[in-house]
């Protein structure tokens, strides 16, 4: 009798398993390959991408000049650039975090699952994306489910650019206080911007492969959602003119 309870436990323990992966679902098509998209989702896009993209080259050229002016003999002039680059990094943050929640909320309407793409720790700099990038890494090797992979990968995004800018502001911070601004916390203002930009590029990637699942009858509610995103900047009437 002790085996039969044995296979029962097993078949119990199986059943739970499976309903915890939810691999008892039907998976979505896939779509391979970075496709392009159509008129209507390119005008959805596009608005996002080059305020984005414009807020970053902003911040990237407010520090390179910095770093510039720290090695021409001008620590004050240098200080006062990085002092005017948090607030376009606040910016650039908000919109992150803004476009991964509304990615979030659009998810279960995609018709089909792109495989998300993972993102290397190796490709980072600094300390603290390392090892935040390598924690997530064991935590995405035990979700299967394409859309619950997708869904962790938004909040990845969100959190590494959240812990950027608390990166950024500490130093800031230090700086400003003590006036001791030693090479190297210059050089991880360099490893900041280089993993934020990552961290821009991978998030624009990540909206392109979700309007390229959604169907046409979730894209005027996207482009509503949208809206909450950019609100000031280079924001086209795209979002506000789909039919």
């Amino acid at each position: 009798m002790r085996w039969l309870w044995g296979v029962g436990v097993l078949f119990l323990l199986g059943a739970a398993l499976r309903w915890i992966l939810r691999l008892d679902e039907v998976e979505p098509p896939r779509m391979t390959g970075l496709h392009p998209l159509g008129p209507e989702r390119e005008a959805l896009y596009q608005p996002i991408a080059q305020e984005m993209e414009t807020q970053a080259a902003i911040l990237g050229i407010s520090l390179n000049d910095a770093i510039e002016e720290r090695d021409a003999g001008q620590p004050q002039i240098a200080w006062h650039l990085v002092r005017l680059s948090l607030a376009e990094w606040d910016r650039l943050v908000q919109i992150v975090g803004s476009l991964s929640n509304v990615m979030s909320r659009q998810l279960g309407n995609a018709r089909v699952v792109v495989p998300v793409r993972s993102v290397a720790a190796n490709r980072f700099k600094s300390r603290a994306m390392v090892d935040y990038l390598r924690m997530h890494e064991l935590f995405d090797q035990l979700v299967f489910r394409s859309r619950l992979r997708f869904q962790l990968h938004l909040r990845m995004l969100r959190r590494a650019a959240e812990t950027l800018r608390r990166e950024f502001r500490r130093d800031y911070r230090y700086g400003e206080r003590t006036e001791d601004r030693p090479p190297e916390m210059w050089a991880r203002f360099d490893y900041y911007f280089h993993d934020f930009d990552l961290v821009v590029k991978e998030t624009l990637l990540a909206f392109r492969t979700l309007l390229a699942c959604l169907p046409h009858s979730s894209l005027q509610a996207f482009a509503t959602d949208l809206k909450s995103v950019v609100r000031r900047g280079v924001r086209s009437t795209a979002l506000t003119g789909q039919r």
